[in-house]
C-alpha cells in the first residue's frame, strides 16, 4: 500500500488519540499560539459574560491586566465590584455582539451619536441605555450621567490608544436596535430600565456576513489607532438564556454559537494579528460532558474556568506562568462532578445582563 496525507499527521489530528482517549481535564486543543503575550504586554479584555472570567486569571496570574477607567481611591474594592469598576478594561459591561463593539468604538471617537441618548425613570433617575446595568439604581441626574459617560469614552480611547493585546469574546448574535437610527442594544429595553416601545424598537438576529464585517470594520478601527495591537478573539460557552426566535431556544444557541465560531476562524485565517482561542471547545465540546456547567447547564464553573486559563498561560502566556498538573485539573473535575446537585451560586460569580431575560 502507498502512503497518503492522513498517514504522518500528528495524534492531535485524530478524534480518537486527540480526543475520545483523552482525559477530559488534559484535553489541549490549542496546538501552537500564534503569537506570544508577555508579562509587560498591556492586555485589555471586552466582551460577554466569560470573558470576566478571562480578565480574572490575567491579573491572578502576574500578567498586565489593563484597566483604563479605575474607581476613586475612597471606594472599598467591593463597591468599586458593585459599580463595575475592573470587571472589564473600561466600565463598558457586556459587549454582547459585533454591533456593540463596532457602536462603543464609534460613539467613544465621537462617529455615532444615538438618538436614544438617556433614559429618565420615573424617580428623576437617569440610565445609559447602553450600559443600562453599570450604575445600580441609576445616576441621581442628567449632569452625573454625562460627566460619566464622558469619562467612560476617554477610558476607552485610552485603551484603544495603549493597549497591546485585545482580547474579545463574542456571545451573542441576537439584539435589539433602535428602529431610528440602528443603534444596538445590550438588552432590550424594558428589561432593567428603559421602556419598550414595538415602533421604536425592533429584534435583529446577525448573519454572518454582518458579524463579519462588524468585526473586520471594528479590528481596522482599532488598528488605524494602534497599529502594533494585536486580538485573541474567544466564543462564550454561555448558551443563550433566552431567544427572540420562534424556536427552541437550544437551536437559537447552536446558531449563533456556530456564527460567532466561524467569523473567528475566517478572522484568524485572514490576519496575521489576530489569533483564536477554543475556549468554547473546551468547555461546551464533547470530551467536558458538560460537567463544566453547572445544575443550570449554563453556568461556567470554575474548574472549566481553570482549564480554560491554564491552556492559555501555557501557549500564550510563552512558559512564563505555572501550570497546575493535569493530575490536579483531574482532581479538581471529578471533585466537581460529583456535586450533582450544587447550586448555581457555588459557582464564581459573574455579571450577566442577559440572564435577566428570564428564564435563566
Amino acid at each position: 500500500m502507498t502512503g497518503h496525507p492522513y498517514s504522518t499527521l500528528p495524534a492531535h489530528c485524530f478524534w480518537r488519540q486527540g480526543v475520545a482517549e483523552a482525559a477530559a481535564a488534559e484535553l489541549d486543543p490549542v496546538v501552537q499560539a500564534k503569537f506570544t503575550v508577555r508579562r509587560s504586554d498591556l492586555v485589555a479584555t471586552a466582551g460577554s459574560c466569560f470573558a470576566q472570567h478571562i480578565a480574572r486569571h490575567l491579573a491572578a496570574s502576574g500578567f498586565s491586566y489593563y484597566v483604563s477607567e479605575t474607581a476613586h481611591p475612597i471606594f472599598d474594592r467591593h463597591i468599586a465590584a458593585a459599580y463595575n469598576y475592573g470587571t472589564f478594561t473600561a466600565r463598558y459591561g457586556n459587549v454582547y455582539t459585533s454591533r456593540q463593539l463596532l457602536q462603543l468604538l464609534r460613539r467613544a471617537y465621537g462617529e455615532f451619536v444615538p438618538r436614544d441618548d438617556i433614559w429618565l425613570a420615573a424617580d428623576g433617575r437617569c440610565y445609559d441605555p447602553f450600559r443600562p446595568r453599570i450604575q445600580p439604581h441609576g445616576f441621581a441626574s442628567e449632569r452625573e450621567y454625562r460627566a460619566d459617560r464622558a469619562r467612560h469614552f476617554a477610558a476607552v480611547r485610552g485603551a484603544v490608544e495603549t493597549m497591546d493585546v485585545f482580547v474579545f469574546t463574542l456571545g451573542l448574535t441576537e439584539t435589539w436596535v433602535s428602529r431610528e437610527d440602528g443603534a444596538a442594544y445590550p438588552l432590550c429595553p424594558g428589561v432593567g430600565a428603559g421602556t419598550f416601545d414595538a415602533a421604536r424598537h425592533g429584534f435583529v438576529n446577525l448573519r454572518m456576513a454582518e458579524v463579519l464585517a462588524d468585526m473586520q470594520d471594528a479590528l481596522d478601527f482599532v488598528r488605524d489607532r494602534n497599529p502594533r495591537i494585536k486580538f485573541i478573539l474567544t466564543v462564550s460557552p454561555v448558551p443563550l438564556a433566552a431567544t427572540a426566535e420562534d424556536q427552541h431556544v437550544l437551536v437559537s444557541t447552536t446558531y449563533s454559537k456556530s456564527v460567532l465560531r466561524a467569523v473567528c476562524g475566517e478572522l484568524a485565517a485572514q490576519y496575521a494579528d489576530v489569533a483564536y482561542f477554543p475556549s468554547y471547545e473546551i468547555i461546551a465540546g464533547a470530551p467536558a460532558r458538560s460537567r463544566y456547567y453547572g445544575a443550570d447547564l449554563r453556568t461556567v464553573l470554575e474548574p472549566g474556568v481553570t482549564h480554560v486559563m491554564r491552556l492559555f498561560l501555557k501557549h500564550y502566556g510563552g512558559g512564563e506562568a505555572a501550570e497546575p498538573s493535569a493530575a490536579a485539573a483531574a482532581a479538581a473535575l471529578d471533585a466537581e462532578s460529583r456535586r450533582v446537585n450544587r447550586d448555581v451560586e457555588d459557582a464564581v460569580a459573574v455579571v450577566c445582563e442577559e440572564a435577566a431575560l428570564g428564564g435563566a
